[in-house]
C-alpha cells in the first residue's frame, strides 16, 4: 500500500500546478463544442420528424374482439328470458 500513496501524492504534485495555470474566466467550449451541440440538435430534429411521420401512419381502429362481444351479449340478457 505505500506504493499507492506515493503515486497519488506524486500525481497530485504534478496535476495541481497545471490546474492553477488555467484561467477560469477564459474556459469556453470553443468551436468543437458548438459543432458537437449543433450535430446533436440536428440529430434530435431528424429523429422527431421521423417519429412524427411514423405516428401519422398508425391506424387506431381496433378490430372487435369476438370473446368480448359474446360476454357483453350474455351480460345484457336478462335472467328470466331465453
Amino acid at each position: 500500500m505505500p506504493d499507492m500513496s506515493a503515486s497519488v501524492s506524486l500525481a497530485m504534485t504534478h496535476l495541481v500546478p497545471l490546474a492553477k495555470e488555467v484561467d477560469e474566466n477564459k474556459v469556453t467550449p470553443g468551436v468543437l463544442g458548438f459543432i458537437v451541440f449543433a450535430v446533436m440538435a440536428l440529430a434530435v430534429w431528424g429523429l422527431m420528424k421521423s417519429m412524427s411521420r411514423q405516428l401519422g401512419k398508425v391506424d387506431f381502429k381496433e378490430t372487435p374482439d369476438p370473446e368480448a362481444e359474446t360476454v357483453s351479449e350474455t351480460a345484457s340478457a336478462k335472467p328470466g328470458q331465453s
